[in-house]
């Protein structure tokens, strides 16, 4: 195991020291929101029925179909890091491990990526506080939950926010320009 494994596990193991009952219970929960990137999905189609937000669906949409791409089957299959409960197997599990591998975390991605497009979309505090909280606590849960490495979290977002600048940058041109 290199120097940064050792030095992720570290901080693992350091969070693990405030487990208990409700904060299992609460993060189990939460990660369930990122699974499959549900909550984001049911974001962008209740948005997709509104005036004020389809726009805003549409660049979620196309964002989760780019991320779907750049996350899972480019950059996961390009690293193929082991996840940190294989690697430190004394952890107990509270939660049914993922199968596939740890960078970048995809829930993170997908997370970091709808709210930026929530972000450059929208003009609504509470929306952008209440995605960003969400998007904050799933990212966390991954760790806590022992998921993920660390950087597998911040990677994950940094990733998922460009991915989702990008995009949104274009749609909004290509919208202007359709508009001409």
């Amino acid at each position: 195991m290199n120097a940064l494994n050792n030095f992720e596990i570290n901080i693992l193991n350091q969070i693990q020291l405030f487990r208990n009952p409700y904060l299992d219970t609460f993060f189990s929960k939460i990660t369930i929101f990122g699974d499959l990137a549900i909550l984001w999905i049911v974001i962008a189609i209740i948005f997709y029925n509104t005036k004020e937000f389809k726009f805003t669906a549409k660049t979620m949409f196309v964002t989760m179909i780019w991320s779907t791409l750049i996350c899972n089957l480019i950059l996961k299959n390009i690293f193929l890091r082991t996840r940190p409960f294989v690697v430190n197997q004394n952890i107990n599990l509270i939660s049914l491990p993922p199968f596939d591998t740890s960078f970048p975390s995809g829930h993170t991605f997908f997370s970091f990526a709808s709210v930026t497009c929530i972000f450059m979309c929208t003009k609504s505090k509470f929306l952008k506080i209440f995605t960003l909280v969400f998007a904050i606590l799933i990212s966390f849960s991954r760790i806590y939950l022992y998921f993920h490495y660390p950087s597998d979290v911040i990677f994950g977002a940094l990733i998922g926010i460009i991915v989702a600048y990008v995009n949104v940058k274009y749609m909004i041109k290509r919208e202007k320009n359709l508009k001409n």
